[in-house]
């Protein structure tokens, strides 16, 4: 497992008339309601960009994928200088733990993408793994630096 600390992380937040918290995505470039799933995927962002430097241009959200004929979404995705998939994280709220059923829903993700890393995230815990050998995963003590 490997700690990730989002102390100091400020997140741009606004009430909403219905009194529903929104955040606003730097990624996304939009407001979004803040449920506790994208409270983690914020706050893992915002650390991906400002602690590990990982350029935010090269971060996309919440995108929509063809999987199996079935339209899914994946949590974040971190592209490499040549524009392809390098990360694929997958969020769950703080009070869902990460299990194999996490793991198997990042993998439906992965068969399409394709990611050299694998990243999933409650905000307690945190795992990567570099998949770049398929048959020796290898799960990692931190996060990878950025691949320019």
């Amino acid at each position: 497992m490997i700690l990730t600390d989002f102390k100091g992380i400020q997140l741009r937040l606004r009430g909403e008339d219905n009194g529903k918290t929104s955040v606003f995505d730097p990624i996304r470039k939009k407001w979004v309601i803040l449920t506790p799933e994208e409270h983690v995927r914020q706050y893992l962002i915002q650390y991906l960009a400002a602690n590990k430097l990982y350029p935010a241009g090269m971060m996309s959200v919440e995108k929509g994928i063809d999987v199996g004929g079935m339209e899914k979404r994946y949590d974040i995705v971190v592209y490499d200088r040549n524009h392809k998939p390098w990360m694929l994280g997958e969020c769950k709220a703080p009070e869902i733990d990460i299990t194999e059923k996490t793991l198997f829903q990042l993998l439906t993700y992965h068969n399409v993408l394709q990611c050299r890393y694998w990243l999933l995230s409650n905000g307690r815990q945190t795992f990567c793994a570099d998949a770049s050998n398929p048959d020796q995963v290898v799960w990692l003590n931190s996060l990878p630096t950025y691949q320019p």
